[in-house]
């Protein structure tokens, strides 16, 4: 069950295994072997030196043994020149959790036998599933990256929410080499091996804050602003940190503490007197994706190439694909529930009706916090909402209904990720509507190939109110366009302090948004807004509660259609 959760969508491989193969266990080794023998030596020799190039640019080593099994593995496949069969076996390999970097040939043998295994199952078309998949935030793969193998290696083991206090270091320490990795490939700070005249006039090294100590002169650093004195601002790296002075000129985005910047100044009398400053830049997402290829970090599991290829199409000609997104619903106000009713009227009567409608909280209009006395009344107004729903026939069969808690819902705490709504306030909603879907906050959300992010959380006022200094007006003076470079430029949805918003330490990966996703919906009480940046569409549909707004979203073609009553 573990593996079908992580995609082990083995039987959409593109290659085809053949059927004496998947029946040869033990009894038909002899033929095999007798089979490669009349193999060409210089292939099989060109093959044996691929699959070891292969496993070694993913950190590992093979014995003979293992070599050997790979070998009658990838003879079953003479026309796959690229390798897919091998970067197959590796991708699952890696999902094997190994106590060490040599591999041996059981560790191969039981994932050659997964393979097998699952071709053989009965093979279930991708068009018969679901267009729409659902991760919850504690579902999410955590990934930590390594510098020295340079790659991501993926926590395999169980994560408690209470952590250790190395936890909480861990949270700037991955944050910061995420980007670190990030900017490293970056045409600006990646130093050519060759043509030292390039080298030192069109590209720039980023400096340890440690070496500013002995170093003279206009340096380029990078590391988390962080306040060690009250009034004081640092800025800290791996090695060291030291004091900033940094008002000067600054690029589009909110700074506040916790924020990663690059800047370039020089040190004075002990301080680093900023000339410039700003977030580290943006990576393509098509190009982080061809460096990390064989990393499930959305959460829904890996596709073959051939699967991207097909489930691509099919979005392109789900044209008709709508998602309804409202924010702010405040079941226990009778003229928020007369207006929610409009919308459903509304949708129940169109000719193709929304395929997902999302619900963001708050659902109630005081904070459910120890004070709040109403719980059983809310109870009541969630299963007012679900016989709502039931009234309309069209909708209730056709679309899926999608709720995420807001920052002032019932729930444990509100620290972040919030996990989904207690079910004995939605016992009855979920009796009238039984494909209502209570997810955590953020949630992810996958459409065929489409990446899309939720997140509830009035994010812009506590960002604005956060700043260290005021935003720079020089490309933008729009505050939701400062707010979506600053989350995509920091891979990271809520970069606050943790004393402003607290995060629970072994989950702040599922906040993450690395490979920038193809869409963001910011759930925010601010007025609605849509912004398009480096191949993102990142809205806030408004607050439905007190201005009346929604967002009609047609995920085929990105389409945005800002809507109200």
């Amino acid at each position: 069950e573990k593996r079908k959760s992580k995609g082990f969508h083995l039987h959409r491989l593109g290659l085809s295994f053949p059927a004496d193969f998947r029946r040869s266990r033990p009894n038909q080794t002899k033929p095999k072997q007798k089979e490669k023998e009349k193999l060409d030596p210089k292939k099989k020799m060109s093959m044996r030196k691929k699959i070891q190039k292969k496993f070694k640019t993913r950190g590992y080593s093979l014995k003979i043994d293992a070599l050997n099994s790979i070998l009658a593995f990838a003879d079953q496949f003479p026309g796959d020149d690229e390798g897919e069969a091998i970067d197959l076996l590796l991708d699952h390999l890696q999902m094997e959790n190994l106590n060490s970097s040599v591999v041996d040939a059981e560790s191969v043998q039981g994932v050659i036998n997964l393979l097998l295994g699952a071709n053989d199952a009965a093979e279930e078309p991708t068009s018969n599933a679901s267009s729409l998949a659902f991760i919850d935030a504690f579902l999410v793969p955590k990934y930590r990256y390594d510098s020295v193998k340079k790659q991501f290696i993926e926590h395999t083991s169980s994560l408690p929410v209470h952590g250790e206090a190395s936890s909480k270091t861990q949270v700037y320490r991955e944050r910061f080499m995420l980007l670190l990795q990030r900017v490293s490939r970056a045409e600006l700070f990646s130093m050519p091996a060759f043509d030292a005249e390039k080298s030192q006039f069109d590209n720039s090294e980023i400096s340890p804050i440690q070496s500013l100590v002995v170093q003279i002169g206009r340096k380029w650093v990078m590391g988390v602003i962080s306040q060690l004195e009250d009034g004081h601002f640092y800025l800290e790296d791996l090695s060291a940190s030291v004091e900033i002075d940094f008002q000067h000129k600054i690029t589009t985005g909110f700074f506040t503490e916790n924020t990663i910047i690059l800047a370039e100044g020089e040190m004075q009398n002990g301080i680093f007197q900023v000339i410039t400053c700003g977030f580290p830049p943006l990576e393509d997402r098509d190009k982080t994706l061809n460096t990390h290829s064989g990393y499930d970090f959305f959460g829904n599991g890996m596709l073959t190439k051939e699967d991207r290829i097909r489930l691509a199409d099919l979005e392109r000609q789900a044209v008709n694909e709508t998602f309804v997104i409202l924010s702010d619903i405040w079941l226990d106000d009778e003229e928020v529930l007369g207006k929610l009713e409009k919308v459903l009227d509304g949708f129940e009567s169109v000719e193709v009706v929304p395929s997902l409608f999302v619900f963001m909280g708050n659902f109630s209009s005081h904070p459910c916090n120890l004070s709040f006395g109403s719980y059983p009344r809310l109870r009541k107004q969630f299963g007012k909402l679900g016989r709502m729903i039931g009234n309309h026939p069209r909708l209730k069969e056709s679309s899926r209904f999608l709720f995420i808690p807001g920052p002032d819902d019932a729930g444990p705490s509100t620290v972040l990720p919030r996990c989904g709504l207690p079910n004995s306030l939605t016992e009855e909603l979920r009796d009238v509507i039984p494909n209502a879907i209570f997810s955590s906050n953020p949630c992810r959300v996958k459409f065929y190939n489409q990446e899309i992010v939720f997140f509830r959380k009035d994010l812009l006022y506590q960002m604005r109110r956060s700043c260290l200094i005021p935003p720079s007006a020089e490309e933008t003076d729009d505050p939701f366009q400062h707010l979506v470079y600053t989350i995509t430029h920091q891979s990271h949805l809520c970069p606050l302090p943790l004393m402003v918003q607290p995060i629970i330490w072994n989950y702040d990966h599922s906040l993450r948004l690395y490979p920038t996703p193809h869409t963001i919906i910011l759930g925010d009480k601010s007025e609605q807004k849509v912004c398009k940046f480096g191949g993102t569409t990142c809205f806030n549909p408004g607050s439905f509660s007190t201005d009346s707004t929604f967002v009609a979203y047609r995920p085929s073609t990105q389409e945005v259609e800002l809507s109200g009553l």
